[in-house]
């Protein structure tokens, strides 16, 4: 007897981290089953608000409807283990994975009035224990005397609404919508860096005629324009209409600028990008291609958010 109730002992003694690790999971399971019934319950909230956001007629309801959209995407993300969630009802917002998962971009914007637009958006890292690590970018596009070349923080942000990111050599590449003004619209070449508990953005990476002190390119061209700007996986590059004012009288007045059926293309290489000016392409885009699509256009975007102009 004695010896039977040893050999359960020990049997016990080893099935008891098990089952205790087993407990735990249980555990878990059961309060991410209930957090991912909070989270879903305010994502209904948030398609609510974002339809307002882009399809009320009056800028305050709008921006009232934005900044409690604002209020309850930070609600929701605070539910533990939040990074795991897809938010694919969200199609108002881009949401974008780095391509080795540490991190997610959240980017959208609001139109007002004049034609102008502002950005709002957060970068929200993965972390081990499911907590909320989450850097808010706050968009100072008009404070920023000389965007080209400032390197910020998240608080300094020339906003954007990205709809591509690319890993390269420590850094990330963002390509970037942007409205701007009534008359001029942009494509942003961003760059991302994470530094210990911190988030850089603007880099010197760019080797090209005149933008050796560049930390992101931006491109203005005519808001009745289209500008395309894709990564190119098969060729690792990043391949765009080059843009010229439609008379040269019209240098520097970036309402008259468009693509002038030539193309150019930020080849990467070595954590840097290289200028290549005036590349054939054999199957230039379509101007149905989802890639030339206005973001407003919500309905031609998938539901992960925007894919450009």
């Amino acid at each position: 007897m004695g010896m039977m109730d040893s050999g359960v002992n020990g049997l016990m003694k080893r099935l008891l981290p098990l089952l205790m690790v087993w407990c735990n999971w249980v555990m878990d399971a059961g309060a991410q089953t209930a957090s991912k019934g909070t989270i879903e319950t305010l994502q209904d909230s948030l398609v609510k608000l974002g339809y307002t956001m882009y399809n009320e007629p009056g800028e305050p309801e709008r921006l009232e409807a934005n900044f409690t959209f604002v209020k309850t995407l930070v609600t929701a993300l605070k539910t533990p283990h939040s990074y795991s969630f897809p938010f694919d009802s969200l199609n108002m917002v881009s949401i974008l994975h780095a391509p080795d998962n540490r991190f997610r971009v959240f980017s959208w914007h609001v139109q007002l009035n004049d034609g102008s637009y502002l950005y709002y958006g957060a970068i929200q890292l993965n972390t081990p224990d499911g907590s909320l690590k989450l850097f808010p970018l706050l968009d100072k596009t008009y404070e920023i005397p000389q965007p080209e070349t400032a390197v910020a923080g998240p608080s300094t942000w020339y906003g954007a609404q990205y709809y591509h990111i690319i890993s390269i050599d420590g850094a990330y590449v963002l390509l970037g919508w942007k409205g701007h003004t009534p008359g001029i619209t942009q494509k942003v070449i961003e760059v991302l860096q994470l530094k210990e508990n911190d988030v850089v953005l603007g880099k010197t990476i760019f080797d090209g005629e005149d933008t050796g002190h560049h930390a992101r390119m931006i491109y203005r061209f005519s808001k009745q324009a289209s500008m395309y700007m894709v990564y190119d996986r098969a060729a690792n590059r990043i391949v765009m209409d080059h843009l010229s004012p439609t008379d040269n009288r019209h240098q520097g007045q970036y309402e008259q600028y468009g693509p002038d059926l030539t193309y150019d293309a930020w080849q990467i290489h070595g954590g840097r990008l290289r200028l290549v000016p005036d590349i054939p392409l054999t199957n230039p885009p379509d101007p149905n291609d989802e890639q030339y699509n206005d973001p407003r256009k919500g309905h031609q975007h998938p539901k992960s958010g925007f894919s450009a102009n």
